[in-house]
């Protein structure tokens, strides 16, 4: 049965050393010591875990939209390095999507203020006006995460 002391000893680990805090809360667990965990921080790393996973999509969704405008607007400067982002991009998509299938809805929702953030860092990257990228996503979701496709200079 826990006790108070129990309760301010994992919360105290929790701050003092937080990898230890996370071993001690997945033994008590696989132990099936319910009663001992600290449910408060525990509940907070779980949400934040979620958090992350979200942030990650959109982060790599951005990266790979800004890559897709540069390697489109600016074909003359296409080089390996763009390619291999785009390829790195859509695979850590892909790989978010096996593990958690349920992150496609989210990504279907942000993909439109994505491409807008995409746009105004492949301005600023590029040099280029960002009036010259269209104000709409030029890529739809399929083209985005297929590997195969490669978007040509249609400007």
């Amino acid at each position: 049965m826990e006790t108070a002391a129990d309760r301010h000893l994992l919360c105290d680990l929790y701050d003092r050393d937080y990898y230890l805090w996370l071993e001690t809360t997945s033994q008590l667990l696989r132990n099936r010591q319910l009663d001992r965990i600290d449910l408060e921080h525990l509940a907070e790393e779980l949400e934040d875990m979620g958090k992350s996973e979200k942030r990650a999509i959109e982060s790599n969704l951005e990266i790979l939209l800004m890559h897709l405008l540069k390697y489109q607007y600016q074909p003359e400067k296409q080089t390996n390095s763009w390619r291999y982002t785009i390829y790195e991009h859509r695979d850590r998509i892909q790989k978010a999507f096996r593990d958690s299938p349920s992150l496609t809805n989210y990504f279907n929702q942000i993909f439109e203020g994505c491409y807008a953030k995409a746009r105004q860092r492949a301005a600023i990257e590029t040099g280029m006006n960002i009036d010259e990228f269209p104000e709409l996503c030029p890529f739809s979701i399929d083209q985005t995460l297929n590997s195969d496709y490669w978007p040509e200079n249609e400007v």
